[in-house]
């Protein structure tokens, strides 16, 4: 690996050529800050050291190339570029406050006077411009093209070499809390995999990047799903067939191709971390695990010339395991009213007898250790799995608390409206327990 360069163009102009690799985010701050200080603007200093770690952090982890840092002052303006390898543009993320990652560009946008993207034939800068004046009305961030190169987007529509992977019969709704879910386990996995002492770590690096890429690839494509805050509007508008599409195509550039696997193969060693409490995200449920699995074999597939196959849920796939409570169920199981309660894994662990008659099972027995699913009309489970995954990742639910009126499936798959209130205890070891109250609709 050849050793940072470090050139001026004009005096008080920097630039370094860094390496894909931890140390280079400070190496990048100490090149703008040693500029600032050269040139008396130490009071720029912790703000500009701040965007750069932010930008540089995402050239490394999303494009995992030699990373070119440029710093100069126009008309007392601070100018910083980034230089990665990747076509991929950096777009904000509206997760809500209390997800683990998404608000870096956020940030940018709320601290810097202006920012933008310049696309190339070979990758992407991004800029931005600092300064102790009055900010400018930004607006969106400023995306151009140069080089005659319109990015990832602009490449396959000239025709450069693609795949077009269809997904037949896709879950929208679930692709949105996957790509969530995924981006805070592959964080996760990186940071515990980089040896603190060894900052020119670079295979967890690459890896991390080659399975961005992929997340990418499908985000720049596959429609998202906005999750509003009202209850009753969720009830409406996040059922079956509106949170899916009949067909969805990702034009693949064939270099991507193989990122899907490196995806698959970090998201389960992501997992096997979660599981056995590695990381602070938690394990996610069957169907994401089978939506990446059959995400990554239709791209195999159809790069090898093999016909699409639309998505299914495969109802075989086994539960996760059963998560040990310090929780007393008596409060349920007892109740005279109808509840029902359901552990972090998604499980039902007790049942009180009124629910159970309300639901047509002769004995509550018969519901504890089944999934919620087992309550849920087939129209409205995936909503329900991506609303529980973003509940356990960000702690966001527009339904708990208030009590909304909804169908339940009863044990001969007829369904009863009721009126459903859910609300979160926590057993002795903090753990959350879900009790939801649930009584005839009009009742």
């Amino acid at each position: 690996m050849s050793p940072p360069t470090c050139t001026a163009e004009r005096p008080g102009d920097v630039s370094r050529r860094l390496p894909p690799v931890p140390a280079s985010v400070p190496e990048a701050r100490g090149l703008v800050r040693d500029l600032l200080r050269s040139t008396g603007r130490e009071d720029l200093e912790d703000i500009a050291t701040l965007l750069v770690s932010e930008i540089v952090t995402n050239a490394l982890l999303h494009a995992g190339t030699p990373i070119n840092v440029a710093a100069r002052f126009e008309e007392r303006r601070l100018r910083v570029e980034v230089r990665d390898g990747s076509l991929h543009l950096p777009v904000p993320r509206r997760y809500a406050s209390t997800a683990g990652t998404g608000r870096g560009l956020l940030m940018v946008e709320q601290l810097v006077d202006d920012w933008g993207v310049l696309r190339h034939a070979d990758g992407k800068t991004v800029w931005f411009t600092l300064s102790d004046g009055e900010r400018a009305d930004k607006g969106s961030a400023a995306f151009s093209g140069v080089d005659g190169a319109e990015g990832a987007q602009g490449e396959a529509a000239a025709g450069a070499d693609v795949v077009e992977v269809e997904l037949l019969s896709m879950p929208l709704l679930l692709h949105t809390a996957w790509q969530e879910h995924v981006e805070a386990l592959l964080r996760e996995l990186l940071l515990a995999s980089l040896d603190e002492e060894d900052l020119e770590d670079f295979d967890s690096i690459a890896m991390h990047a080659e399975a961005t890429d992929a997340l990418a690839v499908l985000a720049e494509h596959v429609p998202k799903v906005e999750i509003g805050p009202d209850p009753s509007e969720l009830m409406r508008e996040m059922t079956e067939p509106y949170i899916s599409s009949s067909r969805v195509v990702v034009p693949v550039p064939r270099d991507s191709v193989p990122n899907f696997d490196t995806l698959e193969r970090a998201v389960v060693a992501a997992l096997e971390l979660s599981t056995g409490g590695g990381t602070l995200t938690p394990p996610t449920q069957p169907e994401l695990q089978q939506f990446r699995t059959w995400l990554c074999q239709q791209v195999r597939r159809q790069a090898s010339g093999l016909e699409p196959e639309p998505w299914t849920v495969d109802d075989s796939t086994p539960a996760p395991a059963r998560v040990a409570l310090s929780w007393d169920p008596v409060v349920v199981s007892a109740a005279t009213t109808a509840r029902v309660a359901a552990d972090e894994s998604n499980r039902i662990i007790a049942v009180s007898p009124a629910a159970a008659t309300l639901l047509g099972y002769d004995d509550p027995w018969d519901l504890v250790g089944l999934r919620l699913l087992a309550m849920i009309p087939e129209r409205y489970r995936q909503a329900h799995v991506a609303g529980f995954t973003l509940m356990q990742l960000t702690g966001r639910s527009p339904l708990l608390g208030n009590a909304v009126q909804v169908p339940a499936r009863r044990a001969d798959g007829s369904e009863v409206l009721v009126t459903l209130l859910v609300r979160v205890e926590r057993g002795e070891d903090g753990r959350p327990v879900f009790v939801a109250e649930i009584e005839p609709a009009g009742a």
